[in-house]
């Protein structure tokens, strides 16, 4: 406390009152402790968002939502065509005269009805060429509390009330994404580990065949890699309470996915570990069965965003307006150019020796994009940061406003927010800042996608 003199409340400090407050040391045991304390407050606090069934579900969305954000037709005109299509659905409402509210399902199936029979002249579904498999889209910074998650979280919702389907995965142990989306994930058999070892499993029978062909003795294939061999991405994806969203989720256990991985390439050095979450979600038809697949990576480059980086066909760098995070970021992209570059070079030597294609790693788009933006305190850092690096920099800044808070509080989604319990002007600001994100975003998806599907035809053009 601050003395009589006014001096601040670092001085004058009590060694017996320091040490009567201090209590015990710690042993590992307290790690323990604390955890099953904070886990028993998580659950307390999850419990909050969840039914009594212990699942989160997803609010309606009233007529006022859908004819402003979801359907673009005129609120009176989607009153009537609901009026005359009774078998439509017609929402719900709290007394005969309130306001009719829908489930997401339900706004889907209504945006499939005017996208057939409405005005062709609108866009009722969201642009997606046929034939053409999902694009992969990684969210990442190894500097942590920069939104990452909440960027990535916002851009699934985004694109599903947009109409595409979703798929999430969370790739860092931490599954903060996986709580945003009510994953239950018990072990790491659950995550995107399973995917990684089958991969591994994979080219280990390749060698195997390739050694028994030389008449050389087989490499051990353990149970581990036994178990994983029998699985598939589809065994690991999980509904969540988005229709049009599915999840693999992350828990503790996949962190130990880092510490085998180099194991398992040290005991095969001709296996491509970048290219395994790649493969496996190639192989069992994932980008098929999805339109966005959007990957949540941890704050560090290890083997687990190498892999989502791999993968990805854009990547998103979240950072705020400050020069610690702009640094930081900085510094980011040049370990991103030293790792890919030595995958390259390294894998190209034998490509050349062998007279094979070489590998080159290329994404159809990289953008850095400003978080929690404050206009009144950061502009002027922010403009130079986007003028020192323009063609990798989004933009657009995303705004932090009271409904971006709050919904972080409440392990929810700007999207996932009932409009009534905010003023109305702060919930249209709120939702602005990710819609805004959002469309930056889908330029960007639409941008990549068009290129793929023009590419045969300016390929036969020349």
């Amino acid at each position: 406390m601050t003395g009589s003199r006014g001096l601040p409340p670092y001085f004058n400090i009590c060694p017996d009152t320091a040490l009567a407050d201090l209590g015990d040391p710690t042993g590992t045991a307290g790690f323990a402790q604390v955890a099953q304390m904070a886990a028993q407050g998580r659950d307390d606090l999850v419990s909050r968002g969840l039914n009594p069934e212990g699942r989160k579900t997803l609010r309606m969305f009233s007529t006022w939502e859908i004819t402003k954000y979801l359907i673009p037709v005129a609120t009176p005109h989607f009153r009537r065509v609901l009026k005359a299509n009774p078998d439509l659905p017609q929402g719900r409402s709290d007394t005969a005269s309130g306001a009719k509210w829908f489930t997401l399902d339900e706004v889907l199936r209504l945006r499939a009805f005017f996208a057939a029979e409405g005005s062709k002249a609108k866009e009722y579904l969201p642009y997606r060429p046929k034939g053409l498999p999902a694009k992969i889209t990684a969210v990442a910074n190894f500097k942590g509390g920069v939104g990452k998650t909440s960027t990535a979280a916002h851009l699934a919702m985004s694109a599903a009330l947009d109409g595409y389907k979703v798929l999430v995965i969370d790739l860092d142990s931490q599954g903060s994404m996986t709580s945003i989306f009510g994953g239950q994930v018990a072990d790491e058999w659950a995550t995107v580990f399973p995917l990684l070892a089958r991969d591994y499993a994979e080219s280990l029978q390749a060698e195997n065949r390739a050694r028994m062909g030389r008449g050389e003795p087989p490499l051990p294939l353990d149970d581990v890699l036994a178990e994983a061999l029998k699985l598939r991405a589809s065994d690991l994806v999980a509904p969540t309470h988005w229709p049009n969203i599915d999840l693999i989720g992350a828990q503790l256990n996949l962190y130990w996915a880092e510490f085998q991985v180099p194991v398992w390439r040290m005991g095969l050095k001709t296996w491509k570990l970048w290219d395994a979450l790649t493969n496996q979600l190639e192989a069992d038809g994932i980008l098929d069965r999805y339109d966005v697949v959007i990957l949540d990576t941890p704050p560090a480059l290890g083997y687990l965003t190498i892999n989502a980086l791999a993968a990805a066909d854009i990547l998103l760098v979240p950072l705020g307006a400050s020069f610690l995070e702009f640094d930081s970021t900085g510094r980011f992209f040049d370990m991103l150019h030293a790792t890919f570059s030595s995958i390259e070079e390294g894998e190209n030597l034998a490509a050349r020796a062998l007279g094979t294609p070489e590998l080159r790693f290329e994404w159809d788009a990289v953008r850095a994009v400003v978080t929690r933006f404050d206009a009144s305190q950061q502009m002027e850092l922010a403009n130079l940061m986007q003028a020192y690096i323009t063609p990798f920099m989004s933009a657009y800044r995303q705004d932090y406003t009271a409904l971006v808070g709050q919904a972080g509080e409440q392990v929810a989604g700007i999207y996932e927010a009932d409009y009534r319990d905010f003023n109305r002007e702060t919930y249209i600001r709120g939702r602005e800042t990710f819609d805004s994100t959002y469309a930056e975003f889908k330029r960007l998806l639409i941008g990549a996608w068009r290129r793929d599907e023009i590419a045969p035809q300016e390929e036969a053009a020349q």
